[in-house]
């Protein structure tokens, strides 16, 4: 087991980072994303220590990633059925902020966030991967479990949607 150990603490320290990022970008609350980036590797790791012949982990960014978006939908889920209102997800706002500080709330960055927050998850996820963790096509591809030219088309068409969302959000500023 020692070796099992030193191979799942490099696939730690290889994914970590990039697991919490692409949880942080779904969930926007740092404790949260710390709480479930934790959660799948733990998963990870049961599933690692129980490896037979009949299972074997092939690709463990894509094993972690698939993880990650499950432990993201049920936190969704068990979410909506609590019905919980966050003070992060619905800031009060006060009418005596100024225009310089309304502009700076309204920037591009955070017209780009909600606009990706907007889209299914198959577009955001490829968004992520491609322009923010700089995944390439056939990384992606493996991920996804699909063919680079599907992939290709899915970063086409979630980067077309993105431009709509972005459009609608600045259209209502």
């Amino acid at each position: 087991m020692p070796n099992l150990k030193k191979i799942f603490s490099k696939i730690y320290d290889k994914y970590v980072a990039k697991i919490y990022r692409f949880i942080f970008l779904k969930v926007n609350s740092k404790e949260i994303a710390q709480d479930l980036t934790s959660e799948t590797f733990l998963k990870a790791w049961k599933a690692f220590s129980f490896q037979s012949s009949e299972f074997r982990v092939q690709n463990p960014q894509a094993f972690l990633y698939k993880i990650a978006k499950n432990l993201v939908t049920d936190y969704y889920r068990e979410k909506a059925k609590i019905q919980l209102i966050s003070a992060e997800s619905s800031p009060i706002i006060d009418p005596r902020i100024n225009l310089e500080e309304k502009a700076i709330q309204n920037s591009d960055l955070e017209l780009v966030k909600k606009a990706i927050l907007k889209l299914k998850d198959e577009y955001q996820d490829a968004i992520i991967w491609y322009y923010l963790e700089g995944y390439s096509v056939s990384e992606i591809a493996k991920i996804l479990d699909k063919s680079e030219p599907a992939t290709r088309m899915l970063i086409s068409r979630a980067i077309k949607n993105l431009k709509k969302e972005y459009d609608k959000l600045v259209q209502k500023i």
